[in-house]
């Protein structure tokens, strides 16, 4: 047997059935002999049924489930919804292990997995990390045909556009330190970093009176940041799901149990319905959120993120909220819904560092302690939170450095107008 003190590991995910994890077995016993590590992966319907383990240094076992661990008889007739459910279940749970290796700074080198079994696997682009599907945005997995089809075709559209340019400039709300391999990972266009775009008061300070984007489609509520200024420094929890994305009634609850759970101030943006009405007022937790926290419909979001009572920002990762966040040094407790959110929360945990990403159940529900958990990870004093508010402040510093005179996004703004906009 080779030396097994390398780093390099690998996960073997197998389909259920013994004509897969016999020869994936001795495949793995084959690796293992050459020096590699492998965790071995199969659902419980079949991992229940083997009898005994084989007890090889080097190779372990994680289990996943795939709903019906163990009730599942082998009918042809209920095949395909075993099969729906093993996927729905088993990508869950392998992107999730897939995550913890990465988080533990002990990532697998590769996955490997069987026919069948293809929806685990974690995709290499250009410019940017490793991605498993949760990761992905969510129209790359739209048919063109839903509800959400139409989404899909725009961005189609414009791909077909870009391609019939020669050398299409397009313009990125980025910052070439943030994003610096992505920004020049396709050679058929020029993608060029000029944010982030954010009021200049909270950013490079040249125009202090510039406090807001000023466009706001909503009325804004009052009084929150008379609120704020009574809170202790880096005591308050801040909330908000964007201006479009529409949260269940039950992440909802999960939410507002979570925070009654913390203890902690909060300030929480709640949109109206549409037809006018109040979600909170379904929240069984209501009066307990009441006396904890505070509730608001709208808010200056680019002010609340400057506040020194803000000790975190739980966000759904739409890409303004998570630059405003990261331009602001504010810790973050990601919860991605949809679209690109699902990326820009791997960015977050992963690649910049700078907040921690809530994990679904099996049922694909974020629960209250899960929400706790993170929140604590983020808001409690400790070696965690100092690591992530050490990365937050270098990339807010990052980022009022780009928009400096002779910062990266200026000179590059500055470039575009001279060379594109101002050419006769």
């Amino acid at each position: 047997m080779e030396n097994l003190k390398n780093d390099c590991h690998v996960l073997l995910v197998t389909f259920p059935s013994q004509g897969h994890i016999n020869p994936s077995l001795q495949f793995a016993k084959k690796l293992v002999n050459l020096g590699i590590k492998v965790t071995f992966s199969t659902s419980l319907t079949a991992f229940n049924r083997i009898s005994k383990l084989p007890n090889i240094e080097g190779l372990s076992f994680t289990p996943f489930s795939d709903g019906y661990d163990g009730k599942f008889k082998g009918s042809l007739d209920e095949f395909e919804s075993f099969y729906s459910s093993l996927v729905s279940h088993g990508s869950k749970f392998v992107a999730q292990i897939i995550e913890s290796r990465v988080v533990e700074g002990r990532p697998f080198k590769r996955v490997i997995y069987t026919t069948f079994m293809a929806w685990d696997q974690v995709v290499d682009l250009p410019g940017l990390p490793r991605l498993s599907p949760r990761d992905f945005p969510s129209f790359v997995f739209i048919d063109v045909n839903s509800k959400y089809g139409w989404g899909v075709k725009s961005i189609i559209d414009q791909i077909e556009l870009l391609n019939s340019e020669e050398n299409p400039r397009v313009l990125v709300n980025t910052f070439d330190d943030l994003e610096f391999d992505a920004l020049r990972a396709l050679k058929n266009l020029t993608m060029v970093g000029i944010g982030p775009s954010i009021p200049s008061a909270f950013l490079d300070g040249n125009d202090p009176l510039d406090k807001s984007f000023g466009a706001d489609l909503r009325w804004t509520s009052e009084n929150y940041m008379d609120w704020l200024d009574t809170m202790i420094k880096e005591s308050v929890i801040y909330i908000a799901f964007g201006s479009y994305s529409e949260i269940s009634s039950q992440l909802m609850e999960e939410i507002g149990q979570g925070l009654v759970k913390c203890g902690r101030p909060f300030l929480w943006v709640i949109r109206e319905e549409k037809e006018g009405g109040y979600p909170e007022e379904k929240l069984t937790c209501k009066e307990e959120l009441e006396k904890q926290g505070k509730i608001v419909r709208w808010c200056s979001q680019v002010e609340v993120l400057q506040h020194p009572s803000l000790g975190c920002f739980l966000t759904h990762c739409g890409w303004n909220s998570t630059l405003e966040s990261l331009s602001s040094g504010m810790p973050i407790v990601a919860c991605p819904l949809w679209t690109d959110q699902g990326c820009n929360a791997k960015l977050v945990q992963d690649v910049w560092k700078i907040g921690v990403r809530v994990n679904a159940s099996e049922e694909g529900v974020v629960e209250r302690d899960e929400f706790k958990r993170c929140i604590d990870i983020v808001m409690e004093d400790g070696e965690k939170r100092e690591e992530l508010k050490k990365n937050a402040k270098k990339w807010k510093d990052f980022a009022k450095e780009a928009m400096k005179e002779n910062g990266s996004s200026n000179v590059n703004l500055k470039a575009y107008v001279n060379e594109i906009l101002l050419v006769h």
